[in-house]
């Protein structure tokens, strides 16, 4: 039986380092399917894009790729984190944290704000006023002229309460009038195969979107990974064993696949 088992390793082995090869062989981040000008309206006009999180290191974990791909399009991120993930009393520490992972991802300090709102701090049993969120995210909105948010899905990725309370918060800013110029995105959240399948996710994603019928859901593929680490490992105080292995492992240092809200 020992043999099988050997068998079986190998050829994981392969098709994590075949993954690997497809998702790093682009010269740049990658859209699927190939249409990114129908993600991003197509009209050739750099977009004033919205990065909403709960938390400091949310955009390295689970954010990369969508920041590398529309960077590399030329458009103009921006990233507003809702609190300072102050839950270990490690606040004042993470903000500056994110300051230096954005730096890593190529976001200017400028275009960065990390707020500490006494009804919007760090825990799984904090709840978050979704009104609230849609009021200070709007405040934001306006202030950098931004047409396209991008966030997290009902389900926050990782189940975590504070990251579906933004969700709903957008959902509500989306709602109220007078933001009908704004579109936004939703991170998918994947199941527990997926979501840890590192690079492979690149043909469960592939198979996905070519018999979804879902026609506003793209794949978006980070060529360079290392560069997920590199913003991650800004996050010094984060930087323990375990999501060392999570940014190794988990498909959202490679692939995001983000869906219209």
């Amino acid at each position: 039986m020992g043999w099988i088992w050997m068998v079986v390793a190998a050829g994981a082995v392969l098709l994590w380092a075949v993954s690997l090869g497809k998702v790093v062989s682009s010269p740049s981040p990658a859209c699927l399917p190939r249409n990114s000008a129908a993600f991003l309206r197509g009209d050739g006009i750099s977009r004033n894009v919205l990065l909403v999180l709960a938390h400091p290191d949310d955009e390295s974990m689970f954010f990369a790729p969508t920041i590398l791909f529309l960077k590399s399009k030329g458009h103009n991120i921006h990233v507003l984190c809702l609190s300072q993930g102050n839950a270990d009393g490690l606040g004042n520490t993470r903000k500056e944290e994110l300051y230096f992972a954005c730096a890593t991802l190529k976001i200017p300090a400028k275009q960065v704000r990390v707020l500490d709102h006494p009804e919007l701090q760090d825990g799984f049993h904090e709840k978050w006023d979704h009104g609230l969120i849609a009021e200070l995210t709007t405040a934001q909105a306006q202030l950098w002229n931004i047409d396209m948010i991008v966030t997290f899905d009902s389900r926050g990725i990782s189940g975590h309460p504070n990251h579906r309370d933004v969700h709903h918060g957008i959902c509500k800013l989306l709602r109220d009038s007078g933001h009908e110029h704004i579109e936004a995105w939703e991170l998918v959240s994947l199941n527990i195969f997926r979501k840890y399948s590192g690079p492979v996710d690149i043909w469960l994603s592939s198979f996905t979107l070519s018999s979804s019928s879902k026609q506003q859901t793209y794949a978006l593929v980070n060529n360079s990974p290392s560069r997920s680490f590199e913003a991650m490992a800004a996050h010094k105080s984060q930087w323990v064993w375990f999501r060392r292995l999570f940014v190794l492992f988990s498909s959202y240092s490679y692939i995001n696949v983000l869906q219209k809200i």
